[in-house]
């Protein structure tokens, strides 16, 4: 997409401006509704490892956003205004992230003819001191995740939209707790502290981790199935330790998934913690048909994901609370 620069006034930063867009063989409502739910972000748009919404009046939307621009990952605050019956989302960040000096856009949901849509992606950017290497590198960051964007939002679309009733059942989000006898603050730690997982937890092999400002972690990690085969991971979190909350998002995800995020969460009550992983996983049709067989259905896939992702969680709750209690003790 060719990019534009608007007049600007003496003295004034130059506004750069981008238009994508994208036609989607699925209802406008339902495209928009995707697009609307910022929370299902990380599980439809690649770049988007975690988003969550601060304040919402059901018009009004302030917005915490974590995600990747040319393979960095940027965080940023934004505010959306919806407009549901137009179909449209206007947003403006607030708190941006250099070399981003200034940004905003709009999404459009256009209904045609066919019963399906177009999808327009706008955007209006500035960055810092108009340094050219800087409008570069935002340009190409704007481009790419613009593309990956409106390109996951048809497929996600079409997908539930082709599979009908099925595809309701393609996203799904299950949980595993445990009760502590100990202190958060020692139970976050274990989880935190994915480095020391190879010596502290039977199934993991190897970890590759890695630590930037702000909590934002990228965790590489080799698992062992029991069958003794090894299973390579890769993921980006986002660590809340005052909160409680540790959010992932898998970068590496096996044939059955076309998307899996989840979340550590840490609650004291009194003396006692409950510590619980959750998972939301979005299967593929397609890869399920591929690894399990042309006869496979979506409901036995759901099992087979769910016990073999529990599994993985329960026997990290458990040491983690082996951990806690000791450290306790």
């Amino acid at each position: 997409m060719t990019i534009t620069d608007a007049p600007t006034l003496t003295d004034a930063p130059t506004v750069h401006v981008t238009r994508h867009e994208t036609v989607v063989a699925a209802p406008p409502e339902e495209v928009y509704a995707l697009v609307a739910d910022v929370t299902r972000w990380p599980q439809v748009f690649g770049p988007t490892v975690y988003a969550e919404v601060t304040q919402d009046d059901g018009t009004e939307q302030a917005l915490r956003i974590w995600a990747f621009a040319n393979g960095e990952v940027r965080s940023w605050a934004s505010r959306r205004t919806l407009d549901r019956t137009a179909r449209t989302i206007v947003f403006r960040q607030v708190v941006s992230s250099a070399p981003v000096a200034a940004m905003g856009g709009e999404w459009r949901v256009e209904a045609d003819q066919s019963g399906g849509c177009r999808v327009v992606l706008l955007h209006d950017y500035a960055v810092v001191d108009d340094d050219p290497q800087a409008a570069e590198w935002v340009a190409r960051a704007v481009e790419t995740n613009s593309v990956k964007e409106l390109d996951a939002l048809r497929a996600t679309a079409e997908q539930a939209s082709a599979a009908g009733g099925e595809g309701d059942e393609l996203t799904f989000t299950f949980c595993d707790s445990e009760r502590i006898q100990g202190s958060a603050r020692d139970v976050y730690a274990f989880l935190d502290r994915a480095d020391l997982w190879p010596e502290r937890l039977p199934h993991v092999a190897a970890t590759r981790f890695t630590e930037e400002d702000g909590g934002v972690q990228v965790l590489d990690m080799d698992t062992r199935s029991p069958d003794g085969s090894l299973h390579n991971t890769r993921s980006v979190r986002v660590s809340f330790p005052e909160r409680g909350l540790l959010v992932y998002k898998q970068l590496k995800v096996p044939p059955v998934m076309a998307g899996h995020t989840g979340r550590w969460t840490v609650v004291q009550h009194g003396d006692e913690v409950t510590a619980t992983s959750w998972h939301t996983v979005t299967l593929d049709p397609a890869g399920v048909r591929q690894a399990l067989g042309e006869a496979a259905t979506i409901t036995e896939a759901r099992g087979l994901v769910r016990h073999a992702l529990g599994t993985n969680s329960s026997t990290t709750l458990r040491h983690a609370k082996a951990y806690a209690e000791a450290a306790r003790a």
